[in-house]
C-alpha cells in the first residue's frame, strides 16, 4: 500500500484554457469532478492524477499538464489499472489507464512528449463520490 497527500485540485472548466486551482472539490460518482469539463458518465478521462515529485523532477507546476487531482507521496508510475484511489473516509476512485502524453506537452516545454512518457499521470473514474480537499489523505490498494 501507498499513501500520500493532495497538494493542490484543479478543474479544467473550458478546453484550450488553463485550469483553475481550487481548495475542494466534488467528485460525482460515475461523473467525475463537478464543474470539470471531463465530467460525463461514461469519460475515461473523469479524473487524472498526477504526482508532485514528476512535476518537479521536469520544472513543471501543479495544473500544468491538466491533472485535476495533484499528489505527493505516491509514485503514480506503480500504479495499475483497476487499483483503487481512497481519499479521505469517504472516497473512492477506480483507476482506468496510463494518461497518455500529447503533443500539448510539446507546447508546455520543448520535447516533455517524450520525456514524460510513461509517468503522465494516471486517469481513473469515481467508484463513491463525496467532498475532497487540498491536504487530504489518499492511498492506493
Amino acid at each position: 500500500m501507498q499513501q500520500g497527500s493532495i497538494t493542490n485540485l484543479h478543474i479544467a472548466r473550458i478546453k484550450e484554457t488553463p485550469s483553475d486551482p481550487v481548495q475542494e472539490a466534488t467528485a460525482i460518482t460515475g461523473i467525475g469532478l463537478e464543474g470539470d469539463r471531463s465530467a460525463f458518465e461514461g469519460s475515461k478521462r473523469q479524473v487524472l492524477f498526477m504526482d508532485k515529485e514528476t512535476l518537479d523532477e521536469f520544472g513543471l507546476t501543479p495544473g500544468q499538464v491538466k491533472e485535476n487531482i495533484t499528489v505527493t507521496g505516491l509514485d503514480l508510475s506503480q500504479t495499475k489499472e483497476g487499483q483503487v484511489f481512497f481519499i479521505g473516509n469517504d472516497v473512492t476512485m477506480e483507476i482506468v489507464g496510463e494518461c497518455e502524453p500529447c503533443g500539448k506537452m510539446d507546447a508546455i516545454q520543448p520535447g516533455l512528449m517524450s520525456k514524460i512518457d510513461g509517468r503522465r499521470g494516471m486517469l481513473a473514474k469515481v467508484i463513491n463520490g463525496g467532498a475532497i480537499k487540498v491536504g487530504d489523505s489518499v492511498r492506493v490498494d
